[in-house]
């Protein structure tokens, strides 16, 4: 991509937690001419130099040629979390979607594509050392999440043997976060009995302490400020790992809620999560649970080294203001980000 002044971007899930964030920094980076931000619903919210279209990716009549024509950059974040209980309708989203979007790209001849895939995407690794990118990403393949991220990653090698003049960025973001998106993860994960006033210091005697539950989370701004340099950056492709410091477990988050950490059997959470999710009180299924136990923690050299890029949060400050978020029923106004009290 030229990356110079009047480079015209194109985002897809353009009304979600990154791509909030991505539109956002895009519209007011000097170089970017104008973003298009593409979602299923226009919002309010609208930056300047900002336009917005309507679009459902799982349509077959998706008309994607006329948006990405003459488009410097796609960022392609549209996704579906929900419905677990129905992996087909994800799958339509998030699969056959996504390859709309590259068959598009490829044929309006868009210079760069900058893909969001995810730690999901990686098989089983440690989590007493930190892995590259040149980890395999063959996923979790009971959780629809990580099956679906693996097989765009799958997608994306094909993609890019047959397009060799395209060029193709992978980023693989830890667990995202901000406040705007707590209402929206609330329901995405928590689910409509999640109360907000459990969020806060004091309110949990004791915190479970599961084996292998060892995750990083990385700032929605921050893993924006990197899609940001993808775009920018001729010499930027292949996959970028994402995450901040320090490594999330049960010692931290025991002192952010100020509750003791006690042992609990992996079984015993997963009987508990399954039993939830199965009576649809829960939203999160147990398949997920099974992948966050064993995706490896992410080396982010790469994305430091090449990119330039380093987070302004510590994993620690992106979970306390997501909390502050979750507590408050924090949103902003797009329909999957608004805000919503709770408990």
């Amino acid at each position: 991509m030229s990356g110079g002044a009047g480079s015209r971007i194109v985002v897809t899930g353009a009304t979600g937690n990154v791509g909030t964030s991505v539109v956002k920094l895009l519209s007011e980076d000097p170089e970017v001419g104008s973003v298009l931000g593409l979602a299923r619903r226009i919002p309010g919210w609208t930056p300047e130099r900002t336009e917005r279209a309507a679009i459902d990716l799982a349509s077959d009549r998706a008309d994607l040629g006329a948006h990405f024509a003459g488009a410097d950059a796609v960022v392609h974040l549209a996704w579906a979390f929900q419905p677990t209980h129905d992996p087909a309708t994800t799958w339509r989203t998030n699969v056959l979607g996504s390859l709309r979007v590259f068959e598009a790209v490829a044929a309006a001849g868009v210079p760069a594509l900058v893909h969001a895939s995810s730690v999901g995407a990686y098989s089983p690794g440690p989590k007493d050392r930190a892995v590259d990118e040149s980890w395999p990403t063959h996923g979790w393949p009971d959780a629809a999440y990580c099956r679906e991220k693996a097989y765009l990653e799958r997608t994306l090698d094909i993609f890019e043997r047959d397009h060799p003049g395209i060029r193709v960025v992978r980023m693989r973001p830890a667990f995202l976060f901000k406040r705007e998106s707590a209402s929206e993860q609330r329901r995405i994960f928590g689910g409509r009995f999640l109360p907000g006033p459990a969020a806060r210091p004091g309110a949990l005697p004791f915190l479970p302490d599961i084996p292998g539950l060892r995750v990083q989370a990385l700032h929605t701004d921050d893993a924006a400020h990197a899609y940001r340099l993808a775009v920018r950056s001729e010499d930027a492709r292949g996959p970028y790992n994402l995450a901040a410091e320090p490594v999330v477990d049960a010692e931290v988050l025991g002192r952010m809620f100020g509750a003791r950490p006690v042992r609990l059997p992996r079984t015993a959470a997963r009987s508990a999560i399954a039993a939830a999710w199965g009576l649809r009180l829960l939203p999160a299924s147990p398949h997920l649970f099974d992948a966050v136990l064993r995706l490896p923690l992410m080396d982010c050299t790469r994305a430091r080294v090449e990119l330039g890029w380093r987070p302004t949060r510590s994993a620690t400050e992106v979970l306390e203001e997501f909390l502050s978020g979750l507590r408050e029923g924090a949103g902003t106004d797009t329909a999957p980000m608004r805000g919503r009290k709770v408990g």
